[in-house]
C-alpha cells in the first residue's frame, strides 16, 4: 500500500510536463542531432580545383560588396555637406 500511495503522488500535472517536455523540448533536439549527424555522413570534402572556385567565388564576392559600400560612402558625402550645409 505504501508503494501505491508514492506512485499516486505523480499526478496528472506531472504526465503533463514530462509530455510537454518530451514533445517540446527533447524530441526536436533529438531529432536534429540525428539529421546533422546524417548530413556529416553524407557531405564529401571538396577537391583542390573545387575549393579554389569557391574562394575565388567568394573573394570576388566580397571585393564587389566592398565596392558597392565605398561608392555608395563616396556619394553620400558632398550630399550630406549640402543637407548639413543648407
Amino acid at each position: 500500500q505504501a508503494r501505491g500511495k508514492e506512485e499516486g503522488k505523480m499526478g496528472p500535472r506531472q504526465d503533463q510536463d514530462d509530455d510537454f517536455f518530451s514533445e517540446n523540448i527533447k524530441n526536436p533536439v533529438v531529432s536534429f542531432y540525428k539529421d546533422s549527424k546524417m548530413l556529416l555522413r553524407k557531405c564529401a570534402k571538396p577537391d583542390k580545383n573545387e575549393f579554389t572556385k569557391i574562394a575565388l567565388a567568394t573573394g570576388l564576392g566580397f571585393l564587389i560588396m566592398g565596392f558597392i559600400g565605398f561608392f555608395v560612402k563616396l556619394m553620400f558625402i558632398p550630399v550630406n555637406s549640402l543637407i548639413i550645409s543648407a
